[in-house]
C-alpha cells in the first residue's frame, strides 16, 4: 500500500472522475488518469501511482516523497 495523496474530482465535461497525484505534478502531467466511477478510479490511480515508481527505480530517478498530514 502506497502513502501518496490523490485528489478526485468530477469533470462534469468529461463525464468521469479525474485523478491527480500532488506528489507528482511536477513531473506529470496532471490529471494522471481516472474512472467513470469513484472506486475505478481510486483503482485506476493506484495503479498509475505503482506505474510511475516503477519506472523511476528502474530509470533511476528521484521518487517524490509521500505528503504527510502534520496535526498541530
Amino acid at each position: 500500500m502506497n502513502q501518496y495523496s490523490m485528489l478526485i474530482q468530477w469533470s462534469e465535461e468529461d463525464q468521469l472522475f479525474l485523478v491527480t497525484i500532488p506528489e507528482f505534478s511536477d513531473r506529470v502531467i496532471m490529471p494522471c488518469t481516472h474512472g467513470e466511477t469513484r472506486t475505478e478510479a481510486i483503482r485506476n490511480g493506484e495503479e498509475a501511482i505503482d506505474m510511475y515508481l516503477e519506472a523511476w527505480e528502474v530509470e533511476r530517478e528521484p521518487i517524490p516523497q509521500p505528503s504527510t498530514l502534520k496535526i498541530a
